[in-house]
């Protein structure tokens, strides 16, 4: 408790005393002689200089352009002038597609290996992108992972604004990151409307009912203080018999400074849910393989009812502080601090059968398990950004500083739990108690400082960023007991050229590197020595084109890429330690088309193929894809009896995935196609009476084609598969203002 108010004490001490430095450096701008007020001559170089400083300004009061984006430089960067990949979401494509979950969100995405855990876990957002799974970061600042993997904060996408993927190593910026890239979510934020705000109202299969409210504007009359406030009540039963999910959330927002050269936003959020599904999945015989009894239904749930729990609270607070000192230099810094408590109690299936008397059914052996983990996470990023010449280039340079903690508390538990017989299931069998067996405390600390240099010359754009990282981890186990430690530093970097014709064309390449801090014990000498292992190291060289038709959304991007990840753990048999000697390779392209939105048609389309494999194992890395494919396109009717009427389809098709090794050899999960339908209209069109109502539907998996998302196969230790999301029909009606 002590160390969490002097945390406090220093997070408010800090905005105060940039809120005192901004109103203090405002107050000298009023003075020409102090403030440096620029002669007649320098009009139009100060013209230029201040339509770089309202593109700034866009981030918090206004929303961005699909072409613009600001995950891969942290400034906001026209996507054709950005050298690396970035794919991005916006609020009005998830709004077309009817999207309820970040999953649903990112399958439309070139890289992207989807849905990950089928279509029944939907409590964490699991896809991998080039192969690799990646972090998500949430208004610049990381959500933390926690040491096992259960207290994991999920963001409700109604909340959001934009989703952007950036693709490769990015740690040069963002500090331990995985070699595919990262996730960064926007969240809403107030506007600069006086008044406005939105009600809607949804229910689909699976008894699927949402009600969420978005509402904002003034709370002065001249605008100086502007609030947002979001909220959402839904549930709905999942595709697996007897399993359901629950949520509230809620998300107020206040901005204080209106327009003017220095703001502060404040952003808190309590999400509650009381229940979040299953995360079990079906064995691979019986699913992907024919059993002897047939195949097990899409519905099937391997749990036991009175056993399953998932109960999930989450809070954070937020500050996002802005100030423009003129119109070359600029400050911003941003915190947040989350608290996230997950107690989670389940009967899962161990992936293969005890026995078979040929009469009553298959006998699914299972076990239970059970865990609270309770984390407590701190993240701030500061940033000093300005433009400078030098001769005939021109420069924009970033300084940054950022900081990470956490601490988190865990108790698990496991046993044995009663045979299931697939044919004939009782789900309110007697579970024996579970024995405790993990009980530990967790603190980890990472700094970060990093530069960026983006210098421009005519139409040619070069780009270098170089971090060091410091970071450590103390974890105390007090059940086996165990004291470990990890500490490391790393420096990583990235540079880029991008040359950008005048007819809209981009060519480009880039390097780019990345660490991940891993946990495990490591011996070079047979076990005599053993020490904890380093970070992972990944990096990347990427070449492609970008063209974005002048005007336009329009825009086209094509990439190569090969990434390696090195010093990976291999295991050595019959001991307890590895050997850092892994080496993963991902190679790939990957072309996608966006143009949203134009003569009232949206459209987005993407292709990829990838080669991802294991040295160790001669393999391509568990639930990692050869590719994927996808249309999505959307038309509102401009004019005629049907204007207003929006109507669309995608199709999202998916290679052969690799699912590991199975006692009869490799697993494969075949490719497959899906479709999806959306359409809406808007009633103002029907009566004058109906202006600010919509109404809208989607399908997903239209045809309700039966399917394998994933696979993960150990051999005689765990054969487990995942169905993929059945067809799933909604529909939503709501008034905006």
């Amino acid at each position: 408790m002590q160390r969490s108010r002097i945390v406090y004490t220093v997070l408010f001490s800090l905005i105060l005393s940039d809120t005192a430095f901004a109103a203090e450096q405002e107050n000298k701008a009023k003075d020409p002689q102090q403030s440096g007020a620029p002669a007649p001559a320098q009009a139009s170089a100060d013209n230029a200089k201040a339509r770089s400083a309202r593109v700034e300004r866009v981030e918090v009061h206004a929303r961005k352009s699909s072409t613009i984006a600001s995950s891969a430089t942290k400034t906001n960067t026209p996507l054709v002038e950005t050298a690396q990949s970035v794919t991005v979401i916006t609020r009005d494509e998830m709004d077309a597609r009817g999207v309820l979950t970040l999953n649903q969100a990112v399958r439309y995405a070139a890289g992207v290996t989807a849905d990950t855990r089928g279509g029944e876990g939907t409590r964490y957002d699991l896809f991998d992108l080039r192969g690799f799974t990646v972090p998500t970061f949430l208004d610049g600042l990381k959500f933390q992972d926690s040491p096992t993997g259960f207290a994991v904060a999920q963001t409700d996408t109604f909340r959001l604004d934009r989703v952007e993927l950036l693709k490769g190593p990015a740690s040069a910026l963002y500090g331990q990151s995985s070699p595919g890239g990262l996730t960064a979510l926007s969240s809403k934020l107030p506007t600069d409307q006086r008044f406005y705000g939105s009600v809607n109202t949804t229910g689909g299969m699976f008894d699927l009912y949402r009600v969420d409210a978005d509402v904002g504007g003034f709370a002065t009359k001249d605008g100086l203080v502007r609030y947002r406030l979001y909220g959402t009540v839904n549930g709905q039963h999942t595709q697996l018999s007897r399993t359901g999910s629950r949520r509230f959330s809620i998300s107020p927002a206040f901005t204080f400074g209106g327009d003017g050269p220095t703001t502060l936003t404040l952003l808190g959020n309590y999400q509650y849910d009381p229940e979040s599904g299953s995360y079990g999945g079906v064995p691979l015989i019986g699913s992907l393989k024919r059993a002897s009894y047939g195949y097990l239904p899409r519905n099937f749930y391997d749990g036991d009812v009175p056993s399953e729990k998932f109960n999930r609270k989450q809070g954070a607070i937020t500050y996002i502080f802005n100030h423009r000192f003129n119109d070359d230099w600029s400050f911003s810094t941003r915190g947040r601090y989350d608290d996230i408590k997950t107690i989670y109690r389940s009967v899962y299936n161990n992936g293969y059968y005890d026995s078979d008397d040929g009469t009553s059914g298959q006998m699914l052996s299972r076990s239970a398990y059970g865990t609270h983990e309770h984390t407590y996470n701190l993240a701030f990023d500061s940033q000093v950004k300005g433009r400078v010449r030098t001769g005939p280039l021109r420069h924009a340079l970033m300084f940054g500083f950022d900081y990470m903690q956490q601490k988190a508390n865990d108790t698990e538990a496991y046993g044995d739990a009663p045979d299931l017989d697939v044919l004939h299931p009782d789900y309110h069998m007697v579970i024996p108690d579970l024995s405790p067996y993990l009980n530990y405390v967790t603190h980890s600390h990472q700094i970060g400082a990093y530069g960026q240099d983006e210098i421009r010359w005519h139409r040619l754009i070069l780009t270098g960023s170089i971090r060091n990282d410091w970071y450590r981890s103390h974890q105390v186990e007090s059940m086996t007991p165990s004291d470990n430690r990890q500490s490391s530093s790393q420096i990583t970097w990235r540079a880029s050229g991008l040359y950008h014709f005048d007819f809209g064309l981009s060519p480009y390449i880039s390097y780019s590197t990345s660490f991940q801090p891993q946990s495990g014990s490591v011996s070079n000498d047979g076990g005599a020595t053993v020490r904890q292992a380093n970070p992972s190291m990944g990096k990347q060289l990427e070449g492609g084109l970008k063209y974005q038709l002048p005007g336009t959304s329009i825009l086209l991007t094509a990439a190569g890429f090969h990434i390696e990840q090195s010093n990976v753990l291999v295991s050595v048999a019959n001991t307890g330690y590895s050997v850092q000697s892994g080496l993963v390779h991902s190679d790939g392209f990957e072309f996608e088309a966006h143009a949203e939105p134009f003569r009232n048609l949206m459209l987005t389309a993407a292709v990829s193929f990838q080669k991802i494999k294991d040295d160790s194992t001669g393999k391509p890395l568990i639930q990692s894809g050869k590719g994927n494919a996808s249309l999505f396109a959307f038309y509102t009717m401009p004019s005629g009896p049907l204007k207003g009427f929006g109507f669309g389809g995608g199709m999202r098709y998916s290679a052969k995935t690799y699912g590991g090794e199975a006692t009869y050899g490799s697993v494969w999960l075949p490719q497959y196609a899906l479709f999806d339908a959306s359409v809406s209209y808007d009633l103002a069109n029907m009566s004058h009476s109906l202006h600010g109502w919509k109404a809208s539907a989607s399908v997903r998996n239209l045809f309700d084609k039966k399917y394998i998302a994933n696979c993960f196969a150990y051999g005689a230790d765990g054969q487990y598969c995942y169905y993929g999301e059945r067809r799933n029909a909604q529909a939503s009606i709501g008034y905006s203002w």
